[in-house]
């Protein structure tokens, strides 16, 4: 019988875009393995429902909120756009039944999952925050650091605990760039800075790293690249400072093989997302950058693994000066060198087959 897995995921211009793109990483996955798919988003302003189709997938699109977004627990319940209550009686709506449900969403704890549990087999969670219970069958957190004692008191006594980055959901080219991605990254010349503060950017960190970098010492022949999406709201003020910036500058929007340009680069500065897992199997240095309080325990533990230079908050009255500084010792090739095999040794890329592999099993037929 043919496996049914459904997604309850969003995308917005508040959520960003990361959980979509990594779900659909697992989706791709587990159809190679003979499932079939299906999402459930909501209309919220920045939605990716279009993309999903096009990536061949059913979709159930929300109705839009009507309303201003509740509030309460959980820390993210506005990310719903409605009440859990609300979600659940839509979301019901549009379910008829799956082997695995995966919700993968900061808005939704134990109440909402208890509720779905008599339409679905199991359920699985992927999670970054460690910040609420769960009634799940699998809990995947991806980041590096995150342990078992995390989550303890938060999950049933039964269920499968996945952590750290040798999980991440990460599409397959990267895996499949790695080998000659780590073999250019001896002793290369500093050529190539690439800039990625996530699909959306909604605070504009872009601009503001573009402009922090107009101060730092780098070298001649340097050409940078800032990765955006076509929704994000600064694009146009991005440009505008890109234009302006000494060195040659390029915005690159929607850019669709991300494994090929960071293959490339000699330096990432990104925001403290799942992007960084994508960097570190191409063993690409970075320096990481918290744009989000949700981002400091992921940022901390890349920092104190080695695999990242960090740069502060976004917030912080001396970023700029922080972020030059991270840059100058970023220019020692030995150095980043040692960033790189750092990066490239907690993450080969192959976590969606892992994960695709385990919802297989045949101890949850």
């Amino acid at each position: 019988m043919r496996q049914r897995v459904v997604f309850r995921v969003d995308a917005s211009l508040a959520i960003g875009t990361g959980h979509v793109m990594r779900c659909l990483t697992l989706a791709d996955a587990l159809r190679m393995r003979g499932a079939e798919c299906h999402f459930v988003t909501r209309d919220l302003p920045g939605h990716l429902g279009s993309l999903i189709a096009q990536r061949g997938f059913g979709v159930s699109l929300l109705p839009a909120p009507s309303g201003p977004a509740s509030k309460g627990a959980p820390a993210h319940a506005t990310w719903a756009g409605v009440s859990w209550e609300q979600d659940i009686t839509e979301t019901l709506a549009v379910i008829s039944s799956a082997n695995w449900l995966v919700v993968d969403h900061y808005a939704f704890g134990a109440r909402w999952q208890q509720e779905l549990c008599n339409r679905v087999g199991q359920i699985m969670v992927i999670d970054d925050l460690a910040d609420r219970s769960h009634v799940a069958a699998v809990l995947l957190d991806q980041n590096l650091g995150s342990e078992a004692t995390d989550y303890e008191g938060l999950l049933p006594k039964s269920c499968r605990l996945l952590t750290g980055p040798r999980y991440a959901l990460l599409r397959p080219e990267f895996a499949a760039q790695r080998e000659a991605a780590l073999a250019r990254r001896h002793n290369t010349r500093f050529r190539h800075l690439m800039i990625t503060m996530g699909g959306t950017d909604p605070i504009d960190a872009s601009s503001t790293v573009l402009r922090a970098l107009k101060r730092a010492d780098l070298p001649q022949g340097l050409r940078i690249s800032v990765v955006m999406g076509s929704r994000a709201p600064a694009l146009a003020a991005v440009r505008e400072v890109a234009a302006s910036m000494p060195l040659p500058t390029e915005v690159l929007v929607d850019v669709r093989d991300m494994a090929t340009m960071m293959a490339d680069a000699d330096l990432a500065i990104t925001a403290g997302g799942s992007t960084n897992w994508e960097r570190c199997c191409l063993g690409l240095p970075g320096i990481v950058i918290e744009t989000a309080e949700n981002q400091a325990r992921s940022v901390t533990a890349m920092i104190e693994a080695g695999v990242a230079l960090g740069s502060g908050s976004l917030s912080e009255p001396n970023f700029a000066d922080s972020l030059l500084e991270a840059v100058r010792q970023m220019q020692d090739t030995d150095f980043r060198t040692e960033i790189s095999k750092r990066a490239a040794s907690i993450c080969a890329g192959n976590g969606a087959m892992l994960i695709a592999d385990f919802l297989g099993e045949e101890q949850w037929k």
